[in-house]
């Protein structure tokens, strides 16, 4: 028998193409979503626009509206923070045990090395040319990477039942509260302490990473919300 070729089947297609939306502000929240009309958007058939609507709403992404059916959700501040203090307890500890792998392994710090500046690169191509959801795959891309370089699998598992919500929350993070450069800044300073076998720096930049970023979203919703008189993203 030949190796089957595993490509994303068509329901995680449409459910990343709303996303997509959603991130670079196309589907701006409480835009009302149309089964037949993404449908058709797309090109596919209803199913699996209906099983992606169904994952979306399990996610947060999209919610109820009486009477309208589904429409992309504003964005929850208290759920933001609680997903943020979980993945800033994950991303340290992925850092550390990233880093004290790399100093047991030159092997594997070449690799981290190389491929870790491939996707930083790739980054900062995706800021100067302004494309946010390739912004927020690339910022995805390299936490899944030092996921998969710290040696333990049930962080990337854990962190992952997340990372639904938090690539829509991310682009937020791009939008209003931390500019694109800062971000990837941030994401060399990591690397270098875990291509450094500095587990202690490592796991402490990893975490004010995330922290930073939630706090100044944080920020940005309040501020936003005591000019207006409306939440952020809503």
């Amino acid at each position: 028998m030949k190796p089957l070729q595993q490509q994303p089947n068509l329901t995680d297609q449409v459910y990343q193409a709303i996303l997509d939306g959603i991130c670079s502000g196309d589907l701006a929240p409480g835009t009302h979503l149309v089964q037949e009309q993404i449908a058709e958007r797309l090109g596919v058939s209803r199913q699996p626009v209906q099983q992606a609507m169904a994952l979306l709403k399990s996610n947060g992404i999209v919610r109820e509206q009486r009477g309208r059916g589904l429409a992309i959700a504003p964005l929850d501040l208290e759920a933001m923070r609680q997903r943020y203090d979980i993945r800033a307890s994950l991303d340290e500890l992925a850092a550390r045990r990233a880093a004290e792998q790399a100093a047991a392994s030159p092997k594997l710090a070449a690799r981290i090395r190389r491929e870790g500046n491939a996707i930083i690169e790739a980054g900062r191509a995706a800021v100067e040319n302004g494309d946010l959801p390739d912004m927020v795959a690339h910022d995805v891309s390299f936490h899944e990477f030092i996921y998969e370089m710290c040696g333990n699998s049930l962080i990337g598992t854990t962190a992952e039942l997340h990372w639904h919500y938090l690539r829509r929350v991310m682009a937020e993070v791009l939008r209003y509260a931390l500019p694109g450069p800062a971000i990837w800044q941030q994401h060399e300073d990591i690397l270098e302490a875990i291509l450094d076998g500095d587990a202690e720096s490592a796991g402490t930049r990893a975490r004010e990473h995330v922290l930073n970023a939630a706090n100044r979203l944080a920020g940005a919703f309040i501020a936003h919300r005591q000019e207006t008189g409306r939440s952020l993203a809503s």
